[in-house]
């Protein structure tokens, strides 16, 4: 009778299969979640970083024009499309330009918060994982910053694009030349495209499901965008991928797979 009760109670156990709701619920917990005031201070110091890093990062006007220059020119070097090309492109239909500033100007922040409460929420482990790799793309991207100061698209007179922000609205930027709040010499690397592609990949890395690849959708817009509004060149967005592949390398991912013990 004994063995028979315990092997009635081990059944249900067994028979739980990996990938079920009830399953992922509980592999999703294994992992103690950080305490979340430890880690909204956390955050909020990533954020922090962020914004007086490109303050801080003041670099010379002059120099800033000199290393656009000198990117334009590379890229034309590496047969790399011509940013003013896909810039007319979307000058064709003024809604599409309006949406493509409104993507730039309110996706970037919410969509990296939201997917960090998820993460926080139902991947404790893929969490700290993936804001470990922000916390060294972001440190990175600011110490670039401050070697590489570079103008924007938007700022160069010779490579015929605008500022369609300024233009059709909404604008993120002001006057360069009195805003405090942003250092708009900071094109390099792009920060939007690489928060982005971290998103993606961590969703990717995080889920099971067979379309978490479409996450990828989200980063390719980004660069499409970013470029089309002329707020940064190719090259910033290659830049942002290169450091998150070393921030990747470097940071040890969390073992096992989603919806599975490790």
């Amino acid at each position: 009778m004994a063995i028979e009760e315990a092997s009635h109670t081990a059944i249900p156990a067994l028979s739980t299969p990996t990938g079920t709701p009830a399953a992922d619920a509980a592999d999703a917990t294994a992992v103690a979640r950080p305490r979340p005031v430890r880690e909204l201070l956390l955050v909020a110091a990533l954020y922090l970083a962020y914004r007086l890093g490109r303050v801080v990062a003041e670099g010379h006007v002059s120099a800033a024009y000199r290393n656009a220059a000198d990117v334009w020119t590379l890229e034309r070097d590496l047969h790399l499309p011509d940013e003013a090309t896909v810039q007319q492109l979307l000058l064709h239909s003024e809604p599409l330009v309006r949406a493509a500033n409104t993507y730039y100007a309110t996706v970037h922040f919410p969509a990296t918060a939201l997917f960090l409460l998820w993460m926080y929420w139902r991947r404790p482990a893929h969490y700290v994982w993936i804001r470990r790799v922000l916390t060294a793309l972001t440190a990175a991207a600011l110490v670039l910053h401050l070697l590489l100061p570079l103008a924007p698209p938007r700022m160069l007179t010779t490579v015929g694009m605008v500022d369609t922000g300024r233009l059709f609205g909404p604008a993120v930027y002001g006057n360069p030349d009195v805003d405090s709040l942003a250092n708009q010499y900071a094109a390099m690397p792009s920060l939007h495209v690489g928060w982005a592609l971290a998103l993606a990949v961590g969703l990717i890395a995080a889920t099971r499901s067979r379309w978490r690849w479409l996450w990828l959708i989200h980063p390719a817009l980004t660069l499409l965008v970013v470029v089309a509004t002329a707020n940064h060149y190719w090259l910033d967005g290659i830049a942002a991928a290169v450091l998150l592949a070393v921030a990747l390398l470097l940071v040890p991912r969390p073992a096992g797979h989603p919806g599975r013990p490790a």
